[in-house]
This record gives structure tokens, sequence and C-alpha cells, in this order.
């Protein structure tokens, strides 16, 4: 079937998102599609939607068989960024389901919000802004514990897109950049990224920030565990924007309540949202941020382009680009 044989194609929206962002997501929809946004993260409301779906949009909700087997008109599922561990690809690829990923859009906000961490850390970004509304001039107060990125050894674990922008931008603070992985670029792509390899346990000894940008899967579920933790430096730091279940979050909060860890800057978390009461929320050394790093104006604008432009080539009958490979 062509794009001139169905006169209008639904997109099943799987996230609860405010007006502001759904205005955004309308506004790139092509011409003959119709945005169906669920109410709330129940799965009645996702059932709603999903009867008379054409495509599936979804970024952070939970895709089970069940659900999949509930939109009988399904052609694609496709996901806003490249994580995809919680849906059923088996059962995807039993419905003949393509699911496709969007790595549009990720790249430039994952990178510059890993240098925010990194600089926030750093620089007691949290407490000089807290103590200033507070009543208090710390002009002196902060300089025993602040420091500069420049001259630091920076080890990116994970020299992928995302990594590779990282490195490109940690050069311009002039900070020295090893980097972990299981792929090794060429040695002509390490000069002109100015990078220098080693393996997880030497990158942990050597750096002074070590920054995670690795897939969740079952081999890196916890890379960074105790012993990771107690291998890297005293006086460190830990950034993730990756995915929160890379890090033993336990043992992270005792790196960091112990002082082994300086600080720590964290995007993702192992529970989205950390619940109340989470230690991490009462660490005086940590910046937390909730999952935000690619959730710019300018990367959902090129992600809904990317997406939507997926969704028209399944309806022109043509593969749909970035599809998870069973």
């Amino acid at each position: 079937m062509g794009l001139g044989d169905q006169s209008t194609w639904r997109v099943a929206y799987l996230e609860v998102v405010p007006e502001s962002t759904a205005e955004i997501v309308r506004s790139r929809l092509p011409p003959g599609f119709v945005l169906d946004i669920v109410a709330d993260y129940s799965d009645d409301a996702a059932r709603q939607v999903l009867r008379q779906a054409d495509f599936v949009l979804v970024a952070t909700r939970a895709l089970p068989a069940d659900l999949i087997g509930a939109a009988p008109r399904l052609r694609l599922i496709q996901h806003q960024g490249v994580g995809y561990d919680r849906t059923d690809v088996a059962a995807a690829r039993a419905a003949s389901v393509p699911v496709a990923l969007c790595p549009e859009g990720t790249t430039t906000g994952v990178a510059e919000h890993t240098l925010l961490l990194i600089l926030a850390v750093y620089r007691q970004l949290l407490k000089a802004d807290a103590s200033l509304r507070a009543g208090q001039w710390l002009q002196f107060g902060l300089r025993a514990d602040s420091y500069e990125l420049a001259g630091k050894r920076l080890g990116i674990v994970g020299l992928g897109r995302i990594g590779k922008a990282v490195a490109r931008r940690a050069r311009a603070f002039e900070a020295s950049v090893l980097y972990y992985d299981l792929v090794r670029p060429s040695s002509a792509e390490e000069a002109t990224l100015e990078v220098a390899y080693r393996d997880l346990p030497g990158l942990l000894a050597k750096a002074d920030v070590v920054s995670l940008h690795l897939p969740a899967t079952p081999e890196t579920y916890h890379i960074i565990d105790a012993a990771a933790l107690a291998r890297m430096r005293r006086g460190s730091i830990l950034i993730n924007t990756a995915r929160g279940s890379l890090v033993d979050q336990r043992a992270l909060v005792a790196a960091l309540q112990s002082g082994h860890l300086a600080g720590a800057g964290l995007d993702v978390f192992e529970e989205e949202p950390p619940p109340p009461g989470d230690p991490l929320l009462a660490l005086p050394n940590v910046v937390l941020t909730p999952h935000v790093a690619a959730g710019t104006r300018d990367g959902l604008i090129a992600k809904m382009d990317a997406a939507f432009a997926n969704m028209v080539r399944v309806t022109r009958g043509e593969q749909p680009l970035h599809v998870v490979e069973g």
C-alpha cells in the first residue's frame, strides 16, 4: 500500500507530554498524518490509541508484547531515541513489525549536557547558587574544592557518536582524553580526535573524570560497580548521561559518601524517577538532572523530522532506517 492508498495515517504517541511539547511534535507531522497522544501511562490509555495506530512513537514507556498485540494495524515502532531496552523486540518481530531507532537529534544535546555536568560539579555550581540565594557571599569559600577542566584527564567509556562528540568538546577545554571501547577506531581517527586508548581498568585508574556513553545491555549492566569505583582515582568524578543500569547506584552512593569520589553528575538513574528518600537526593556533591540530556527544543525538532520521515518511508513501501536487528 502506497501513501496515496490511505488518506490518514495515525501515530500513537505513548508519552505523556505537556501541550508545549505536543505542539512541537504536531508541527512536524507530514501531510496525511494524525497524532494521538496517551492521556496517561496506564495500559488502558495506551490500548485506546493503539487500536487505530499505524505507527507507534515511543521514548521512555515500556512496550511489552500485550500492547504490541493491541495494535492490529501497526506497521512500525519508532523510538524517539536510541534506547530500546523496554520494548519487546522479539514480540514485535513475531508480529512482523520493525523497531526503528532515531539517532538524530541526540548527539549534540547529550554531548553538551555532559560538559555541563562536568563543569557544574567541578565549579560547585549548585552550592554557589544556593548559598548566594540564602544571603551568603562565598567568593573565597568555594575555591579549595573548585577545579578547572583544563589539564585534566577525561576518560570516555564508549566512543560512539556521542562519545566522539564529547571528546571534541573536551579538547576545546584543553583536557586530555582517554577512551575505552570494544571497537577501536582507526589510528588516523584517534589522531584526529586526539584520544588515547586504555583498557577499562587502566582508564579508571588514570582519569580525573569518567564519562559513560554505552548502551544498556546485559554486558554493560553495572559495568561501574563497587570494584570499578574503587579503581577510580580518589577525588575523581563520575558522569552518566547514558543509562542508569550502567552504574551500581548503591556502590556509587557509598563511594561519594566516603569521599573516594569527589562528586558525580547524573542525568540517568537505575529507577526513574528516583524514589523519595533515595540517598542520592541528599548528597551535596552530586548534580542531578531528570533524563534531559537530549531534551532540547532543537533536538526534539530534529528527532521528529527524522522519525516521521521514517514513517513516510514505510507508507511508500520502503525499508525504514536504523532498524533493530535480531
